[in-house]
């Protein structure tokens, strides 16, 4: 059980590391390439747009070859499309490899995460999830330190060749350790449904992007996210009305799923939404050059990667709803000060509060995930797991927008009101993710006691 968790573990590092470490270096990357960097941009927001349209066709495809096979083969894409990357002699040419990678990274996490649950049943599935966690969660903060080493010490071709050794280790091991998984009765896939998640995911996430990049709600980015809900909306129409669905929404009827689910996405928003606020606060609120930033910031995902096998485990001993509810209590504890302190208070406390809520996400995001996928049979894992990536992303793209946008609409009053009005909004993510999961243990507990291992 723990060696296929290992072994998972890389695909899941790889994607998160990916998209933090290219970010940071898309300054160098447009000088290199004689590129501007509006169109260099399109080299983050490729990969996250890809990675928005492939995840809604993972569930049908692991059914269709078994995720096992889905997922080395998407790990072999993303490795391969890394080489590639450090090999773009153009700009054009490292925004279509981007894209290629995206598609690979948006099947990783989805898939890993049913070969684990299949591998290993409900009864351990808390313990084994918490591991993949800490790559998930470690990945994304380890990837300013990272980036930066590599700019200061090497070029920038390194913040794709470093993904190669990782594939190959993962690969080799793969290869020996995961099961291939049986091909399922997968059904003629849904052209219609897939069309339109597929069109309404990025549409969203890219103007929810375009908030985040450029601080304000404006016009065209609206008419986007509209047009993207629009499309997610007609989906759910056309899911109820066909007898299979790309994705299964019927698994939100069961209360438990629901609200899971419902916990997940605002503590998405809670967690990957705060990984822009933070950044912002160090660098614009108290003058932290980037590499600073990153080094700071890592308590915080040091205290989630501290708990994070604590919290697998009470979840399998205890259940998920009574723990995902301490969690989201210390959460909004840790948080409220944020926007009471003054900007100069001094570093010790802020480090203190961020390795508590750190700890305090474990104890959050983890249950939720795994009292979701409990929650249905093992032949809807691939939709439950599926939909629950989507509900993360959803939710950390929408709080970093509208955090992103509180900060930079209040700024002209100066950077205290500023930062203190985004922290309220951070203070009600996480409030609604504490009552998520109060909705969530009440249904648990009285659906059936969770007997102790």
């Amino acid at each position: 059980m723990w060696r296929l968790a290992i072994v998972i573990v890389f695909g899941a590092f790889m994607s998160g590391l990916d998209t933090s470490v290219v970010a940071l270096g898309l300054d160098t990357v447009a000088a290199d390439l004689d590129s501007d960097l509006a169109r260099t941009q399109w080299v983050a927001n490729g990969y996250l747009l890809a990675l928005a349209v492939s995840l809604p066709a993972s569930a049908w495809v692991g059914r269709r070859i078994g995720v096992g096979r889905l997922w080395l083969i998407a790990l072999t894409v993303f490795t391969v499309a890394s080489g590639l990357c450090a090999a773009a002699g153009s700009i054009g040419w490292l925004i279509a490899l981007r894209v290629i990678q995206g598609l690979a990274a948006g099947l990783l996490i989805p898939t890993g995460q049913t070969i684990l649950g299949q591998a290993v049943g409900p009864d351990r599935l808390g313990r084994v999830m918490a591991t993949l966690g800490i790559a998930v969660t470690l990945a994304p903060a380890l990837g300013p330190s990272v980036g930066g080493l590599l700019l200061t010490i090497a070029s920038w071709q390194w913040l794709f060749l470093i993904n190669l050794p990782l594939g190959a280790i993962g690969l080799t091991l793969g290869c020996r350790y995961v099961p291939r998984g049986a091909r399922a009765d997968a059904g003629p896939l849904d052209v219609t449904g897939l069309v339109l998640l597929s069109s309404g995911l990025p549409l969203i996430v890219y103007a929810l992007t375009a908030w985040t990049e450029g601080r304000t709600a404006d016009p065209r980015s609206l008419a986007l996210l509209g047009l993207g809900a629009a499309l997610l909306l007609a989906f759910g129409a056309h899911a109820r009305r066909v007898p299979r669905p790309v994705l299964n929404i019927r698994l939100f009827t069961d209360p438990l799923y629901a609200a899971a689910a419902a916990t997940a996405a605002f503590t998405g928003a809670a967690m990957f939404g705060a990984g822009v606020l933070f950044p912002l606060y160090y660098q614009v609120g108290r003058g932290a050059d980037v590499l600073d930033t990153g080094l700071l910031l890592i308590s915080m995902s040091a205290g989630t990667a501290l708990l994070l096998p604590c919290s697998g485990w009470l979840v399998d001993r205890y259940g998920g709803g009574v723990v995902a509810l301490a969690g989201a209590v210390a959460m909004v504890v840790t948080t409220a000060p944020f926007a009471l302190l003054p900007l100069d208070v001094e570093e010790p406390l802020l480090q203190a509060l961020l390795l508590v809520r750190g700890m305090a996400l474990a104890l959050t995001a983890v249950p939720a995930t795994v009292t979701a996928y409990r929650a249905v049979t093992v032949d809807r894992l691939p939709d439950a797991t599926t939909q629950i990536n989507i509900l993360q992303r959803l939710g950390g793209a929408l709080g970093g927008a509208v955090f992103a946008v509180v900060v930079a609409s209040r700024l002209p009053d100066g950077p205290a009101p500023a930062f203190h009005a985004a922290f309220w909004h951070l203070v009600a993510a996480s409030a609604a993710a504490l009552l998520a999961a109060a909705w969530m243990t009440v249904v648990e507990r009285r659906r059936a006691p969770v007997a102790p291992h």
